[in-house]
């Protein structure tokens, strides 16, 4: 469907796609949703850290690019619910598993169509995945779509049905679909074959020449202030009176570049909803909870740790790196240093309580993969000082007569710890990391960077000593972690990209990561991942710090509001969220 395109004052702007029908074709296999009945009409106004990069989700990893694409524009074959943590139906109404765990035979809803009224069908199934694993394109999710060392094939059998060929038994099932936005070929497949589709579907894009199958498409585009989305009026789900979803008219991105300006632009009302809140933040909205709806949903899958670099020394490494660098690869000295960091101290001073003490990667928030089994030792000194002496370090006076520690060689320990600037809650857990080491005689300097060049320095030159970093998983399997715990991983922060396993232990953690990956069934593969836990564990490649609770909020007016811990938090059931009446939203 061609669509006049309007420019005014520097947006990109599309005028409404007649034909909206509020109840869904008798033709159209819709997904029907439980829950609260809700009323159509209204814009929701959401802030964003950033301006998104892209909508185009082949290239697409910054996170607010991301919760565009993903929260609001796009749709996948099977999905997991962010509530349940479970798989669940989506744009494939059914699929069936072989008995070997190698094929997966997924039928899609009939009668559905992309935003533009183009009709959907097997062969955009297949256009999307021939993307997705071409190289060339360089997709971000083309690794996911390797199992078994060999790139999943996919054939048609007709025009509603796919069978997905896996090399290898895959562990995590239907999960592997989630995420995977299908695209239209009618738009996508001449930019392909020119080799341009990486460059497609900018910011820019005029909204006739885009479409999805998400709840909201493109409408209008202001470069730094905000991005429109209106509602698609061909969207596939529907609630249990049959009404069309979403609810809401449009749907509001506005770029606030920090924190405390995003928490100003909900008090005053510019935005309805708010999510990633800092404590302290959360503590001054909750006092006014007849305007809001303040939520802890609990720990989330974020984890928060410092590492040292592991690298192996080269030839051009100066001598105070490479005794450094001993000093790191030492195990009894990265269990000093865990030892010694009071994480409770972190919980209370920096999450002011609302959130979780860690001492492996899987976060209270993932009851399904936690293993209960791994020790939670409490702060002790004195444990740290007899670690630090077995392994040959011992203390003598400064200039200032405080107590210094030096190593085999008499040289006094002194190294810096990197993190991203941006990120204040980090910033503090160095410096309070730099408060608990000093106790041991230890000399740390805190070094704050933008975040590209940290990750440079920690992925590319491998020129730094610690970092205090974060991660977030993207699903509670483990799988979605897999590029952080396997030695040839871009993300195995301490130590990228291994050609093999530097150590043992790595090589071990390899082994069982392969095996959960290959083996079906949730009871073998937890016991699997909690061997890995229990090696990380033993290991400490990475200080477990500490997971921040998920702290939301929204006006008393949005109706449906049930934040998750999964990314993301808020959007997650956008397409039911919508806004109450006056004496609806009084009467709460």
């Amino acid at each position: 469907m061609g669509l006049a395109v309007l420019s005014t004052a520097g947006a990109i702007v599309a005028p409404p796609v007649p034909g909206f029908s509020p109840q869904t074709n008798p033709n159209e296999e819709s997904l029907v949703l439980p829950g609260e009945i809700g009323r159509s009409g209204g814009r929701l106004v959401v802030s964003l850290r950033a301006e998104p990069k892209t909508l185009n989700p082949l290239t697409a990893v910054d996170a607010p690019s991301r919760e565009v694409i993903l929260g609001a524009m796009q749709a996948d074959l099977i999905h997991i619910n962010r509530a349940t943590q479970l798989t669940e139906p989506a744009l494939a109404k059914t699929w069936e598993v072989s008995d070997d765990g190698l094929q997966y035979t997924l039928t899609l809803r009939k009668g559905l169509r992309f935003s533009d009224g183009h009709p959907l069908d097997a062969d955009d199934v297949l256009f999307t995945f021939r993307v997705y694993l071409d190289e060339s394109v360089h997709a971000t999710q083309r690794d996911l779509l390797i199992v078994g060392g060999k790139p999943i094939t996919v054939r048609k059998l007709d025009a509603w049905t796919m069978v997905f060929q896996l090399a290898k038994t895959y562990g995590a099932g239907e999960r592997l679909f989630d995420g995977l936005a299908i695209l239209p070929r009618h738009l996508l497949e001449k930019p392909y074959e020119e080799g341009k589709l990486g460059q497609t579907w900018t910011l820019s894009t005029p909204a006739s020449q885009w479409a999805g199958l998400g709840p909201f498409c493109l409408k209008e585009y202001v470069p730094g202030q905000r991005l429109v989305l209106k509602r698609n009026p061909y969207y596939w789900k529907s609630d249990t009176k049959g009404s069309r979803l979403p609810y809401l008219e449009e749907l509001v991105f506005v770029f606030v570049p920090s924190a405390d300006a995003q928490v100003l632009r909900f008090q005053t009302g510019e935005t309805d909803v708010i999510s990633r809140l800092s404590a302290e933040n959360f503590a001054v909205l909750s006092r006014q909870q007849r305007r809001y709806t303040m939520t802890d949903a609990g720990p989330g899958l974020e984890y928060n740790f410092l590492f040292f670099n592991l690298k192996d020394a080269g030839e051009k490494t100066s001598p105070e790196i490479v005794r450094k660098l001993k000093w790191f690869r030492e195990l009894r000295f990265r269990q000093a240093i865990s030892s010694a960091i009071d994480r409770e101290a972190i919980v209370r001073l920096i999450y002011q309580g609302r959130g979780a003490a860690l001492w492996g990667p899987v976060t209270p928030g993932n009851r399904r993969w936690l293993n209960d089994s791994v020790a939670h030792p409490t702060r002790s000194l004195e444990r740290s000082r007899r670690l630090l002496t077995d392994a040959g370090f011992s203390w003598t006076k400064g200039p200032s007569g405080d107590s210094v520690l030096v190593d085999s060689d008499g040289k006094s320990v002194e190294f810096s710890i990197l993190t991203n600037s941006s990120n204040a809650d980090r910033l503090k857990m160095a410096t309070l990391i730099q408060d608990d080491l000093k106790q041991l005689g230890m000399r740390v300097e805190v070094v704050p960077l933008e975040f590209r060049s940290l990750i440079d320095r920690v992925t590319q030159t491998r020129e730094y000593e610690a970092c205090v970093l974060g991660l977030a998983s993207f699903d509670a399997d483990p799988n979605s972690d897999l590029n952080v715990w396997l030695s040839s991983g871009g993300t195995h922060l301490w130590n990228p990209s291994q050609p093999r396993p530097a150590t043992k232990w790595e090589a071990d953690i390899d082994r069982l990561m392969e095996q959960q990956l290959a083996t079906p069934g949730y009871e073998l593969r937890k016991r699997l991942y909690d061997r890995v836990q229990e090696i990380l564990a033993d290991n400490q490649p990475m200080i477990f710090l500490a997971s921040p609770d998920i702290l939301v909020g929204a006006k008393n007016t949005i109706g449906n509001f049930h934040p998750a811990v999964l990314e993301p938090y808020l959007l997650w059931n956008v397409e039911q969220l919508y806004m109450r009446s006056s004496a609806e939203s009084a009467g709460r």
